[in-house]
């Protein structure tokens, strides 16, 4: 079956012309000259980035999946490439009601119509990957009970994913050895990337533990709503959500007419996209206009819980210093964050990428403000790391995405949406929160459990290594780490009353 598979690929990249790529090698040249020669007809009027997305298109959904996946890697793909991969559309005809219903009698040990009510067995949407079907579950005495979207994963996709990841990964080192030019973008690092995305989209339970995590953050929000995941219901081949009613929010004619305050919509996205970045720091990474409802009371409807993101305090200090500091033109705190974090070769001249961020942002700062693109910014940031050779984060590219999809909404929503004032109190409440006194405290509050519990067990464990080891050099130690201890104890006096003044304070509020 590879063997078929692989010569369909082949026969695909030869007929959408993509032998124009041997070209760039000096030892593939004679190949591509040779294709020429072949009689099979071809379309080659498109540009070569065009033809590129009409052979992803045609070889399927996994390799549809992947082409999307590479429309986010800016920091890989020329411009050309990752805007033509970005129109890549997952459209899928949907399998067999009755084979769903197989999945779910498999997974879940019960008949059908043991578990649900009125199972519909047209789905009202499919993709590659699964379908949704409408049903309510069945209460004990058998009446209905919830509305509910039962997500199915597609029969046998398993096997039609590895055998188009083992090709692609064949291809990716091949790549690798043929490109040295190439190797700079790691080919096989992104096929190995795209393989754990598409496995963590095949396990229904880590999309469920994802739904249940938003949902917490969220709880009693009146920016967002998340649907409820029934866990009885629920395995790794079958996710049962609450039913969420709700209208597109691509449909603007049909919000207007309920009465929806379109431009109050628009800042709640950037708001609740700021609030997952940096108070919570795990943010929806799939938040197309596909994946969002809105609620007859104005919130929004996240939906679709397969891609997640999440941040560490590095990652948030990381953004938000480079934010604050393009926005207020001070480029040089840009280009010494960039090499602080680690991602820039410690060997890069500051003044060299402090011009090269000059250079690529400048213009951007010609429009008014309220039109200036975060997710802009960020991309700029990523063709910098070209040259430079940044290794951009994985979850910072997720990141990229998910601003150009909450920005482009926005801004659907509401032509005259300020994205920097509706922004700038959250990045400035994150820093003021992590630095200075405040951040001083905090640090103390979480670290002080662990001193106390370490603090107190030091003199013995002092005194089992001495008893291993009893040289005048360890004994020197020894009175040394005794001086430290009463020094240790004298702060964690000091945390204590810190940590009882706090307490009291909030107590009093």
């Amino acid at each position: 079956m590879r063997i078929f598979r692989l010569f369909r690929i082949f026969y695909t990249f030869y007929r959408f012309g993509l032998d124009d790529f041997f070209s760039l090698h000096p030892r593939l040249r004679v190949l591509a000259a040779l294709s020429r020669l072949c009689p099979i007809p071809r379309d080659r009027h498109a540009a070569l980035p065009v033809r590129v997305r009409l052979a992803l298109e045609s070889l399927g959904p996994i390799f549809i999946k992947f082409g999307q996946l590479l429309s986010t890697r800016r920091d890989l793909l020329p411009p050309a490439y990752a805007d033509e991969l970005a129109r890549l559309q997952d459209r899928v005809p949907p399998f067999d009601g009755a084979l769903a219903r197989q999945v779910i009698t498999a997974n879940l040990g019960r008949e059908v119509d043991a578990l649900f009510v009125d199972f519909d067995d047209t789905p009202v949407a499919s993709a590659s990957v699964a379908q949704v079907h409408k049903a309510w579950l069945r209460e004990p005495d058998g009446a209905r009970g919830r509305e509910v979207a039962v997500k199915v994963l597609r029969p046998g996709i398993l096997s039609v994913i590895e055998m188009d990841l083992a090709v692609m990964r064949m291809g990716a080192g091949l790549i690798e050895r043929l490109f040295a030019d190439v190797r700079r973008l790691r080919p096989r690092e992104v096929v190995a990337e795209f393989d754990v995305y598409l496995h963590d989209e095949l396990d229904m339970m880590h999309e469920a533990g994802n739904a249940s995590q938003l949902r917490r953050n969220f709880a009693g929000s009146e920016q967002l709503l998340v649907p409820e995941v029934f866990y009885d219901y629920t395995s790794r081949d079958v996710l049962t959500l609450e039913w969420m009613h709700g209208i597109p929010v691509s449909q603007l004619e049909r919000l207007r007419e309920l009465g929806v305050d379109l431009p109050r919509l628009s800042r709640y996205g950037v708001e609740i996209f700021f609030t997952q970045v940096f108070r919570h720091g795990f943010f929806h990474a799939d938040m197309h206009p596909g994946n969002i409802f809105v609620a007859p009371d104005g919130r929004y409807i996240a939906l679709d819980f397969g891609i997640v993101g999440s941040l560490t305090d590095i990652d948030k200090h990381y953004l938000a210093v480079n934010f604050l500091a393009f926005f207020n033109r001070d480029y040089r705190r840009v280009a010494t964050a960039h090499i602080e974090s680690g991602w820039v070769p410690r060997e890069t001249r500051v003044e060299e990428l402090e011009a090269a961020v000059r250079t690529v942002c400048e213009p951007i700062f010609e429009k008014p403000l309220s039109q200036i693109s975060f997710g802009l910014v960020l991309l700029r940031l990523f063709e910098i790391s070209r040259r430079f050779n940044v290794e951009i984060q994985p979850q910072l590219v997720l990141l990229q995405k998910t601003l150009l999809n909450i920005e482009g909404l926005g801004r659907q929503l509401d032509p005259d949406l300020d994205l920097w004032a509706t922004a700038k109190p959250f990045l400035t409440q994150w820093m003021n929160e992590q630095v200075g006194w405040r951040g001083f405290l905090r640090g103390l509050k979480n670290e002080a459990p662990q001193w106390a519990a370490t603090l107190p067990a030091l003199p013995r464990r002092l005194a089992e290594a001495l008893a291993r080891d009893p040289g005048d050099m360890m004994m020197e130690g020894f009175v040394r780490l005794m001086r430290e201890q009463r020094r240790q104890n004298f702060w964690l006096a000091l945390i204590a009353l810190l940590l009882g003044g706090l307490l009291v304070k909030s107590f009093l509020h």
